[in-house]
């Protein structure tokens, strides 16, 4: 397993303990980390019934996800997807047709340049999965693909290296641009790089798509106390905006979360009372408070 505080969570309408279950069939295995549920006693803003799940947290091929029941409020678009590098094209082929039940092929399995077996298949749920046979590879990787289209095309250099600069530990693999045969020149046909230890990929696609990036992909940054919240909360959002609960925009239009490592156990808690405290109290907020989230949980 690879471990990064870089988190991905989906953002689904009532599906996320559905969806755990078909993606862990997918991938054959993984496991269920934590469940978190909206208060009981009092009204959320997601409209969910009282006490309803509101996450659902799950690792597949060594990759965390969140999955969030938030109501209707967002589509999932291909601006984010996820590539899964397999070792061999029968892996790719049964993860293909495991995702692709009931959601559409994107790009067919087949040849391609890049790889001798690959597709782009949209699963039941809308999100977008990349799989492809990737020489080296000896287990299931998986890797977040931002696509910078619309209003954003041409940044996705800028953001690779904006992203780099804001994570320790990061660094840039390699950046691929089109030549002027190809499309538009310089901008990047695919780059490849690592936040804290998590591959990442990204791309400009000059077409016009009709989506943008939107908080239905997010990426939550799992932070170890208040002085890297505070960082990451001022860093990643300048030129972009702050929102409520911890997330934000940043300057590209891409949403992230920058929270406690420690909230999701908060939140999950067997401790009915603890757990509604520390939702209120994060309801409360724009930047989370660590020690106000903590005090909540404790009853203090």
């Amino acid at each position: 397993m690879i471990h990064s505080p870089i988190v991905p969570c989906i953002w689904l309408d009532d599906q996320a303990e559905a969806a755990a279950d078909v993606y862990l069939a997918a991938f054959g295995g993984g496991s269920i980390d934590a469940v978190a549920h909206y208060p009981g006693s009092t009204p959320n803003p997601s409209g969910r019934p009282p006490g309803s799940v509101v996450t659902v947290d799950l690792t597949v091929a060594g990759q965390r996800f969140t999955l969030l029941n938030g109501g209707p409020a967002f589509t999932i678009n291909p601006s984010i997807s996820f590539f899964v590098f397999l070792p061999t094209a029968a892996e790719v082929d049964d993860l293909f047709h495991a995702l692709a039940d009931g959601g559409a092929a994107l790009m067919p399995l087949d040849a391609y340049a890049w790889s001798e077996r690959y597709a782009w298949v949209q699963d039941r749920y809308g999100v977008s999965w990349q799989v492809m046979v990737a020489p080296g590879v000896e287990r299931a990787t998986v890797a977040p693909c931002l696509m910078f289209t619309g209003a954003q095309h041409g940044r996705a250099r800028e953001a690779i290296d904006a992203y780099v600069a804001a994570f320790p530990g990061s660094r840039v693999g390699f950046v691929d641009t089109y030549d002027s045969t190809e499309g538009p020149e310089g901008t990047v046909k695919h780059g490849r790089f690592a936040l804290a230890g998590r591959p990442m990929a990204a791309m400009d696609s000059a077409y016009e798509h009709g989506f943008a990036f939107n908080e239905a992909v997010s990426l939550q940054v799992m932070c170890a106390d208040q002085d890297e919240v505070d960082r990451l909360w001022t860093t990643l959002a300048e030129g972009g905006e702050h929102g409520p609960c911890g997330w934000l925009k940043d300057r590209f239009g891409v949403s992230w979360q920058v929270v406690p490592e420690a909230l999701a156990g908060w939140l999950s808690s067997g401790d009915v009372a603890a757990r509604e405290r520390t939702f209120a109290a994060m309801l409360e907020m724009g930047k989370l408070d660590v020690e106000g989230l903590r005090r909540a949980y404790g009853g203090g």
